[in-house]
């Protein structure tokens, strides 16, 4: 077996299923989208979900990809061991509803024997226990003898997560030879031991749950194949674990000459130098899809390794910062597939390095507290660290938990877990109680007929357009009709109102039927394509099957369109001026004014601010055109567009141009010149997080009125001073500051003599004149 590197791993395993008539995807974002049960990206088939259940069309029926996964459940096994780890690559090759167990398996056997070459004396089948029928393909039809396939139960050979789609599973086993196992006469595959490695697993969902272990066949049945790339490169490279693999150790020598030491001369050391590789491995690949380190969520996984990974290099004796170096390696390792790491390479390592040094003064202030009273809790004898000890680091010097604990585990000790609960839980209690309600949108999770079919959107191209009324629900429940003063949600079978989505808000405006109307006050888009329109019935009724006509706000619209186009115009003059790490991490478009939050780790200054807002007004009164086209994701990379962070696009984008200024992709509604903005000024400049700033800005009238506002102020103040006009307000202020500053001088020159004695004896020697 020729020993393929990591990255030729991936691209033949890619190219192999291409050439069975998949459609190749690249990874989604580590970030879920639509997904609120995971917090990152943890398996192949996990942004997939909707593919699966039926929610939503998958662009092919069969399609492979290469899957960036985190996994954080273990972390703290990462560099005791030599097998796990946070991040890693799941290959899988997917079927909705098209080739079921006998392709999966014959296809599973000819790439592991014939494309890569495995002896397959070596390689082991598994089924769960009960499939007779993938049993019977292996002996059958791949020809394997009916010894050497195991049958396992359902703990390691069915798939299945409480109620819906599952399905038994079928494993392919590398034997690595008798001097990697137990020596148990009893090992074979399935055994916890490291002879027998899992490289395959062949998913077939053909049940579902009705979450009262009650089964029923699907009558569309699928393929989830997921193989971990870091681990087939261990059994084709014949290295002892991942830390071995080429590209992996270019990250873990890269650390290690860092550190002035070598991999494999000291196991300590070697921990501290997997914790290091493998969590730098993750953090830049969360990073560059947008995670910024924070004390909660995603955010706060990103922020735990990054400074677990520095604690380490501290552990090793490495002196100052030293992640963006190791970001590196990560990132030269990894562009090839993932071109977006070299592209937001700036970006990473200044997410990185600012992490690192705020945990450098972190743990510096903090470390002689915690040995203070490490050293307290050994001296009681009882091996428990103070919960309420756990609380003071954290809430004074930001010591996570985790990292309390630990420090404290090295020394032997255990955290008072509860204590430190109690604690949190209080200062969450006062934390929600300090915060204002904001209410929800619990009217846009309307509870639909399934058969409700998705709505067309015509808003590009119309204000106002013909539709038929699909389905009501008011008060939470499907209905016929609603009545003048009537509350409800309406979904019509086309639309010209703009969900809110992708940072632009809603459209209002009306749906008319004769003596009936509709006002729209709201509307939103479900995960089924399904366009909410939420409002009250102002005269007349509206039925289901009714034929109307929607019309937006156009003036409304208008503003919208203004605010949106001018954040294209921000984001590209930020870039310009601040660098090409400036990526968007949210924003807000309203009827002329409009909040952009980016990537960048320190406040802009006046003179950054004053160039922005003269680049993004130079665009509007170049009057540049603002197109549309619709093209692959892999022609608008090639056109220069910049996309969002955490999206995951299909197979065609909409790029939306201003002159050679801006390319970006987006989905929201712009204008088609940049003329019609009007006019541009930022309001306010500030942070939101840690390395996120927050520009708020106004256009068209609300900058006009922002303007005439200005003006008024001015008038107001020439007036005060009694000049003859606003244009002379700067000088006279300038002038009034001097005489301030020479009077308060005059007045802390008498003080001072006044203070020594002098004001004493010039009163002393004082006389009266004529009274005075």
């Amino acid at each position: 077996m020729e020993k393929y590197g990591l990255n030729e791993l991936r691209e033949r395993f890619l190219s192999f299923f291409e050439s069975k008539g998949h459609l190749r995807l690249s990874s989604f974002s580590l970030v879920p989208q639509g997904d609120k049960s995971l917090l990152l990206i943890n398996s192949g088939m996990a942004p997939m979900k909707p593919w699966f259940t039926g929610e939503a069309e998958p662009p092919r029926r069969r399609v492979c990809t290469c899957q960036k996964c985190i996994r954080t459940g273990d972390i703290e096994n990462v560099g005791k061991t030599a097998r796990h780890g946070t991040y890693f690559e799941m290959l899988g090759n997917f079927s909705f509803g098209d080739y079921f167990k006998e392709d999966a398996i014959a296809w599973c056997w000819e790439f592991l024997t014939d494309n890569l070459g495995m002896d397959p004396q070596l390689l082991y089948p598994s089924v769960y226990i009960d499939d007779d029928e993938a049993f019977a393909i292996w002996r059958d039809k791949v020809g394997i003898a009916p010894e050497r396939i195991t049958r396992l139960g359902k703990a390691d050979n069915f798939w299945e997560h409480g109620a819906g789609p599952c399905g038994p599973c079928s494993e392919v086993y590398y034997d690595r030879g008798p001097g990697s196992g137990c020596g148990k006469p009893d090992c074979a595959p399935g055994c916890d031991c490291d002879r027998y490695i899992e490289i395959w697993n062949n998913v077939f969902t053909q049940f579902n749950n009705d979450g009262n272990n009650n089964y029923t066949e699907l009558t569309n049945k699928n393929i989830d194949t997921g193989m971990g790339l870091e681990r087939l490169a261990v059994v084709c490279q014949g290295v002892g674990s991942l830390f071995e693999t080429d590209t992996i150790r270019e990250t873990v020598d890269k650390a290690s000459e860092l550190a002035g030491t070598v991999y494999g001369s000291d196991e300590k050391a070697d921990a501290s130098l997997r914790i290091i590789t493998d969590h730098m491995r993750s953090a830049v690949m969360m990073a560059c899809d947008g995670v910024l380190p924070s004390n909660e969520g995603r955010g706060y996984v990103l922020r735990r390794l990054i400074r677990r990974a520095a604690r380490h290099g501290r552990l090793l004796g490495v002196e100052g910062l030293f992640l963006g170096e190791i970001a590196q390696t990560v990132i030269k390792a990894n562009e090839g597939a993932y071109p977006e790491t070299r592209e937001r390479e700036r970006h990473i390592k200044t997410v990185v390095a600012a992490e690192e040094e705020s945990f450098a003064k972190t743990i510096g202030a903090g470390m002689g507290m915690l040995a203070e009273l490490a050293a307290r809790a050994r001296a009681d004898g009882a091996g428990v660290f103070s919960g309420a000890d756990a609380f003071k680091l954290y809430d004074t010097y930001g010591f996570p938990l985790d990292l309390t604990a630990e420090i404290v585990g090295e020394q032997g000790m255990a955290v008072d877990t509860g204590e430190y609960e109690k604690l949190m839980d209080v200062q969450r209690a006062r934390a929600r109680s300090a915060r204002a309600s904001k209410g929800d949108l619990a009217w846009a999770d309307a509870d639909l007929p399934a058969d409700v079919a998705p709505t067309l959107f015509t808003g590009y191209g119309k204000h106002s357009d013909d539709a038929r009324v699909l389905a009501i629900v008011s008060q939470g429940e499907a209905c016929s009709y609603i009545n003048v003063g009537g509350e409800g949600v309406v979904v019509l079978d086309r639309t010209p109102f703009y969900a809110e989505m992708g940072g632009q808000t809603f459209d209002t405006g009306e749906l008319r039927s004769g003596g009936g109307a509709f006002e729209v006050r709201d509307v939103q888009k479900d995960k089924g394509g399904r366009y909410l329109h939420h409002g009250v019935v102002v005269s007349g009724e509206l039925r289901a099957g009714l034929a109307v006509t929607a019309s937006i706000d156009t003036q409304r619209r208008r503003a919208v369109m203004r605010a949106h186009s001018a954040t294209h115009l921000l984001q590209k003059a930020l870039r310009v001026v601040l660098g090409e790490h400036v990526n968007q991490a949210g924003s807000l478009v309203e009827p002329d004014r409009l909040r952009f939050d980016f990537s960048h780790f320190s406040a802009m200054t006046p003179e950054e601010l004053s160039r922005v807002e003269a680049m993004v007004n130079d665009a509007i009164l170049d009057g540049l055109d603002i197109g549309t086209e619709e093209m692959t994701p892999a022609e608008a990379r090639e056109k220069g567009a910049t996309a969002l962070f955490g999206e995951k696009y299909g197979d065609t984008v909409r790029v939306v141009s201003m002159g050679d200024f801006s390319v970006e992709l987006c989905g929201g509604t712009h204008l088609d010149n940049t003329a019609k903005a009007g006019q541009f000024h930022i309001t306010g400049e500030f942070s939101v997080a840690s390395g996120v700033r927050r520009i708020e800005a106004v256009t068209g009238k609300a900058a006009l009125s922002a303007a005439a506002g200005e003006r008024e102020v001015l008038a107001g103040v020439a007036s005060a001073l009694k000049l003859g006009g606003a244009d002379e307000a700067e000088r006279r202020a300038a002038q009034i500051a001097a005489e301030l500053r020479e009077l308060r001088r005059e007045v802390e020159s008498y003080a001072a003599r006044e203070a020594g004695g002098e004001g004493a004896r010039i009163l002393a020697g004082a006389r009266d004149v004529r009274g005075i």
